[in-house]
């Protein structure tokens, strides 16, 4: 609910997408919320027949005091729960910034920045490629994968939660969950067309092994650096891309044994490079041929995984408050 002081505020806003994961933008450097239901004011502008229409809301705001970062991304599902983090979103984040001049970026150069935000999975480091002066393609560290079941979270046993079954109605699927800073379950099948997404999804997303929902991505493998994914999103639905899910769907497909540790992933609104580089101590000392040297355990800590896509800027309007929002 709004304070009356705010009534009738008409609120700036943008429209941006990455691949057709779409998002309302608004810019807290110029217009803080105070005041304002964040949950509610999604549920309303994100409704695609009575609002704006979109996947949730994304609110950039300044970074928390002592926080080393340009600024901080709150998201909000459609359905206005709090989302941890989105690849899609973070993209165009950093497109706005730069692309409006919210920040000025350390060393920049004619074609590219590098710009650090604030999550709730903590801050990321993303690098901006431009062409003719304007954003249009981001690469994020995407932080490590976790993935140890009680932090994803997902109610299995074991220190990893790979090829493990779930039980939907009669049927047994097999799955593979992966955070990255938010639940993914990655279901590796050979046919879409035995996939009633509609009807699956929401079976997965509130089943009860996931005490916080979950993100539900159905695969299919056409090569070792190349794979489709489908998504039902966690509080949105069926979504043109999710980027934190396709990161999951690649450290999914390597831990499977299914994908390169490098693959481009097909989504319905477009591609997405990701990227699982090998630890590089891990590696550089596993392979001394010396038999002094011991290998390095499987408790070192992941590489970061890393995203490349577009982000596309659709339109800006003012969005009016009212008592409801």
């Amino acid at each position: 609910m709004l304070p009356d002081s705010t009534m009738n505020m008409c609120l700036p806003f943008t429209k941006m997408h990455g691949l057709g994961n779409d998002y309302i933008y608004v810019d807290c450097f110029a217009q803080p919320l105070n005041g304002v239901d964040r949950p509610a004011l999604s549920r309303v502008i994100s409704d695609r027949h009575r609002g704006i229409g979109s996947d949730g809301l994304i609110l950039i705001c300044p970074p928390d005091q002592g926080v080393s970062a340009d600024c901080r991304m709150e998201m909000y599902n459609a359905d206005g729960s709090r989302g941890e983090m989105c690849g899609n979103g973070i993209r165009c984040v950093a497109k706005y910034i730069l692309d409006h001049n919210v920040v000025r970026p350390a060393s920049p150069t004619a074609n590219e920045a590098t710009v650090r935000i604030q999550t709730d999975r903590g801050v990321l480091e993303l690098t901006a490629y431009r062409r003719n002066g304007r954003v249009d393609c981001v690469r994020v560290n995407m932080g490590p994968p976790i993935l140890t079941p009680k932090e994803i979270p997902v109610a299995v046993d074991g220190a990893q939660c790979v090829r493990a079954p779930l039980k939907i109605g009669n049927e047994t699927l097999t799955m593979t969950c992966v955070s990255m800073g938010n639940p993914h379950a990655v279901f590796f099948i050979d046919d879409f067309a035995r996939i009633n997404l509609r009807e699956l999804g929401p079976a997965v997303e509130h089943h009860p092994l996931f005490p916080n929902r979950v993100n539900a991505h159905f695969v299919t493998v056409q090569s070792p650096t190349e794979a489709t994914m489908k998504t039902w999103e966690r509080g949105s639905g069926p979504t043109q891309a999710c980027g934190t899910g396709a990161c999951a769907v690649l450290v999914a497909g390597v831990l499977e044994d299914r994908l390169s540790r490098s693959a481009l992933i097909h989504l319905p609104g477009g591609d997405l490079q990701i990227e699982w580089p090998d630890d590089e101590v891990k590696r550089a000392v596993n392979k001394v041929e010396r038999a002094s040297v011991p290998a390095i355990p499987d408790t070192v800590p992941n590489s970061p995984v890393f995203m490349t896509g577009p982000a596309e800027e659709v339109f800006s309007g003012e969005w009016r408050l009212t008592r409801d929002d």
